[in-house]
């Protein structure tokens, strides 16, 4: 009767010890006062692969993992299934909605009960066909002048799937713009057939849009649309799955106070094209940038 009596106390206290243990350790799994758990400190930045989005989502990127301590993953898709991926939640969040007219119709609308706007992250971006400002052409519908032939009747487009192609596609019609083809390609390819074609001052007309690195390292021009095939400006949205600020509000938080202007994407995407890293080129913004970081992890 003595053992037992000697021996039960110590087995309270082993089981009250293991108790408190696994309490703890729940308590770490679930999260703290934060509300970001240990075990959901990461998350899928979708993009596409336009210099502009490049330079955003890498930025979003340095971010989450230098200020925040995410580990970031990174999924380059096409605009379909950028929109499809933040839909079904096989991806967190994107930056990279062109709203209303690039990825409006075709995109963001058929899915936009299945994902959260946060709303715009960008103000003052426009797309269009461009081209050199040496050409002597001033409006789509010049196109169907002298200059065609000089240009083959083509058109250098980017990815197809991309809302301006589908655009372009559109302008080609209503511009009845006969014998003309839309060359599918890549925004990087796309950027190297109009360098080369500057460098020569040879004519070359491509789908082209703002912020991009080529205005500033080239004399471009958009060709008028008086048909508004193409929209006006645009704005880029941040786009987040549902359930994602239940899940990582401090990540959602952040997207959610994620701004910047055409001039620090486009500092980035110089930076990039010169030959610098896209994370190198994103982590230097950040570090430059700290007050506009600041502001967007304000509260978190």
């Amino acid at each position: 009767m003595n053992l037992k009596k000697s021996v039960n106390p110590l087995l309270a206290a082993v089981l009250v010890f293991a108790l408190v243990l696994a309490g703890c350790s729940k308590e770490s799994n679930e999260g703290g006062a934060s509300g970001s758990p240990a075990k959901n400190k990461e998350i899928t930045l979708a993009y596409v692969a336009w210099d502009s989005e490049i330079a955003s989502t890498n930025v979003v990127k340095a971010v989450l993992e230098s200020k925040l301590g995410y580990k970031v993953n990174m999924l380059q898709v096409d605009a379909g299934p950028m929109y499809l991926g933040i839909s079904d939640g096989s991806a967190d969040a994107m930056v990279a909605a062109w709203l209303p007219s690039t990825h409006g119709e075709n995109y963001y609308e058929p899915n936009k009960d299945k994902f959260e706007d946060l709303g715009v992250n960008l103000d003052g971006t426009k797309v269009g066909l461009t081209v050199p400002s040496y050409m002597d052409i001033s409006s789509i519908e010049d196109l169907n002048g002298d200059i065609a032939q000089s240009l083959n009747y083509t058109i250098t487009g980017i990815e197809p799937g991309a809302g301006i192609m589908t655009a372009t596609s559109k302008a080609i019609e209503e511009y009845a713009l006969k014998d003309w083809k839309l060359l599918e390609s890549s925004s990087a390819a796309m950027a190297k057939v109009l360098q080369d074609a500057y460098a020569k001052q040879e004519p070359i007309v491509v789908t082209g849009w703002t912020p991009h690195w080529m205005f500033a390292e080239m004399d471009l021009k958009y060709l008028e649309d008086p048909k508004n095939v193409y929209g006006g400006d645009e704005q880029i949205h941040t786009l987040v799955r549902l359930g994602l600020k239940d899940d990582q509000p401090d990540a959602y938080k952040f997207l959610d106070q994620f701004e910047w202007t055409p001039a620090d994407m486009e500092e980035v995407m110089v930076d990039i094209f010169s030959g610098t890293s896209e994370e190198e080129a994103a982590r230097k913004w950040v570090e430059a940038n700290e007050d506009k970081v600041s502001k967007w992890i304000e509260g978190i």
